[in-house]
């Protein structure tokens, strides 16, 4: 008899695990959101655009908190799912290739209709695409997975790190304004079709085929290391592995803090960003799930991060809704506020919408098993219509 592959039940879910997808939910958006609402962060000048001390703080501790932590954080989790997904695949016997393809296939598919019809900033796309690289890794050591890992980050950061520090005087304040003027008007007053064509010309930009190498530097190594710590089961019996996860949540946390935070006691060169971002976000990314982790083994803290367990466990459905609402609320066919929203501005937006996301998260599961995108996702995975609405109503 043929076996078929199934979701993770319920009572199989790690609740940290989820808790650390919703906070990636809740980083990405607090980077997303500026770069909805203005093109300052693709195209430069957000320091000229909105100069405000207030302004130059509140992005000062995004850059610190947030920025490249959690897509990080969220490709650590997606190499952590992955290799999860694999493992139990073979503990049941069931052939993992085709079901994990046929998982990134549908992804890339989701991915091409968030790029070119919402949201250019899209990651989901590269994701589907680079994730099927880790097949290739499925059956290497432990120990390739680290060497790799950080042999990536060295290739990427150390030459080009050096690179733009003998060109640093050329890099510093590069700003493209026709292209800045030109986004102003094409997703503040334009058509849907103009937004679309804007949205296109970003994504191009974003995505020429000389940055995809940088991109796939960026990604692969979070993948990696996300299936390390998933082969080492830290995650999943922490109180067996406490020593370990101690010493990297030190470790982490001291690079992430000199690498995020120290180049701020120095302007903050642009010639380092890429190190900072590569370096101090990978770090600060595994600082983070580590940072739940522990907090759920005392039930004080457990308390206080388990609301983010909702999101998590519906990060797809609650990504792609971050980006309609965004589109709704700052592009001309909606409420038109491209160009017009603070960096104080984007941050009271973030929290109050991703308030509302906690909630209805809650709300949701309650009467469904999974998110409606998840429910999609799994039901072509396994090629199988999923059970859907709950059989009693609980989400705890």
């Amino acid at each position: 008899m043929k076996r078929k592959g199934s979701p993770l039940r319920e009572s199989e879910r790690l609740d940290w695990v989820d808790a650390a997808r919703g906070l990636a939910i809740l980083g990405i958006f607090m980077v997303n959101v500026p770069a909805f609402n203005a093109p300052y962060f693709l195209y430069g000048g957000a320091a000229e655009f909105w100069p405000s001390p207030l302004s130059h703080t509140v992005q000062n501790f995004i850059d610190i908190f947030f920025q490249a932590s959690f897509y990080t954080l969220f490709s650590f989790m997606f190499g952590f799912g992955i290799q999860m997904m694999k493992d139990r695949l073979v503990e049941k016997q069931i052939p993992y290739h085709r079901v994990i393809f046929r998982r990134l296939l549908v992804l890339t598919g989701f991915g091409f209709i968030h790029a070119f019809l919402i949201w250019h900033g899209d990651i989901l796309l590269s994701y589907g695409v680079l994730g099927l690289i880790l097949l290739a890794f499925f059956n290497v050591k432990e120990k390739t997975l680290l060497n790799w890992a950080f042999g990536m980050l060295a290739f990427l950061v150390l030459p080009l790190t050096f690179s733009l520090y003998m060109i640093r005087d050329q890099v510093q304040g590069i700003v493209n304004r026709p292209a800045i003027q030109e986004a102003l008007e094409n997703y503040g007053t334009g058509s849907l079709v103009d937004i679309w064509r804007q949205n296109l010309a970003d994504w191009v930009y974003a995505n020429q085929w000389g940055n995809i190498p940088f991109l796939a530097l960026s990604l692969i190594p979070m993948f990696l290391f996300g299936m390390y710590f998933c082969r080492k089961r830290w995650l999943h019996k922490p109180t067996e592995h406490w020593s370990s996860i101690k010493t990297v949540w030190v470790w982490t946390g001291i690079v992430f803090l000199i690498f995020k935070a120290g180049p701020h006691l120095f302007g903050s060169p642009e010639w380092f960003q890429l190190a900072q971002d590569s370096i101090g976000g990978s770090a600060s990314a595994i600082f983070y799930v580590l940072s739940i982790t522990l907090l759920f083994q005392t039930s004080i803290g457990a308390r206080i991060v388990h609301p983010l367990t909702w999101v998590g466990r519906m990060s797809l459905s609650n990504y792609i809704l971050q980006s309609l609402i965004s589109f709704i609320l700052f592009y001309s066919v909606g409420f038109g506020l491209y160009g017009t929203v603070p960096p104080i501005g984007s941050f009271l937006i973030v929290l109050v919408i991703f308030t509302g996301q906690v909630f209805g998260s809650k709300a949701w599961l309650k009467k469904f098993r999974y998110g409606p995108l998840e429910w999609l996702w799994r039901t072509l995975t396994y090629g199988k219509k999923q059970p859907l609405k709950r059989k009693s109503e609980a989400a705890s």
